[in-house]
């Protein structure tokens, strides 16, 4: 894929920005800084679109001419969602609420050109099955640190987190934290009507 265009990761997440460099993708990163909680959104699908457009819309205002790319991924079960946890004790309890359990997971991303503020926005979606989890397991990952920095205190591709997980339907590279077929396609299209 040819962009003719600088790119701009709205996101500080190092596993984006290797799931983008994964797709050839060269881009500069620019933390959007924006609060991640929202109170009024009822969905986790509008949740997700809302704060991937938000964190696009931040960066937009710092730039003149390029493509943003904003996202947000969280976990979603029994009707809440469940984003970073906020210290240790709130990565045991999650980590508890997942456990034996099937959950969601949902990210969404949005493409922002600036100066002409087209913008294309979608999810993904993907079911994760975590297996039975022992005390003693949570606490060790917890104390680990590895969890803090994400959605539902767990990561599926590089840590003792993958080892919770019995099974996952969908997008594997969403649970990471970018669903990149959905977004190479939704990419090539945003190109060609640009």
């Amino acid at each position: 894929m040819i962009i003719k265009k600088n790119i701009i990761l709205a996101s500080k997440s190092p596993r984006r920005q290797n799931l983008l460099k994964q797709i050839g993708l060269d881009f500069k990163v620019i933390e959007s800084g924006i609060n991640e909680e929202l109170s009024d959104i009822k969905t986790p699908i509008e949740h997700v679109l809302e704060l991937s457009k938000q964190k696009a819309k931040e960066v937009a205002k710092k730039i003149d001419n390029a493509l943003i790319i904003g996202a947000d991924t969280i976990v979603y079960i029994d009707g809440k969602i469940l984003g970073k946890p906020s210290d240790e004790k709130d990565a045991v309890q999650m980590l508890n609420r997942l456990s034996g359990q099937t959950h969601q997971v949902y990210t969404g991303f949005t493409l922002l050109d600036v100066p002409s503020q087209k913008i294309l926005s979608d999810y993904e979606k993907t079911e994760v099955t975590f297996r039975n989890l022992s005390k003693e397991e949570i606490e060790k990952y917890v104390k680990s640190g590895s969890p803090m920095d994400k959605a539902g205190a767990y990561g599926i591709q590089d840590d003792y987190g993958a080892v919770f997980v019995q099974n996952i339907n969908g997008c594997f590279y969403n649970v990471v934290g970018f669903p990149l077929t959905k977004f190479y396609l939704a990419m090539e299209s945003f190109q060609k009507g640009m």
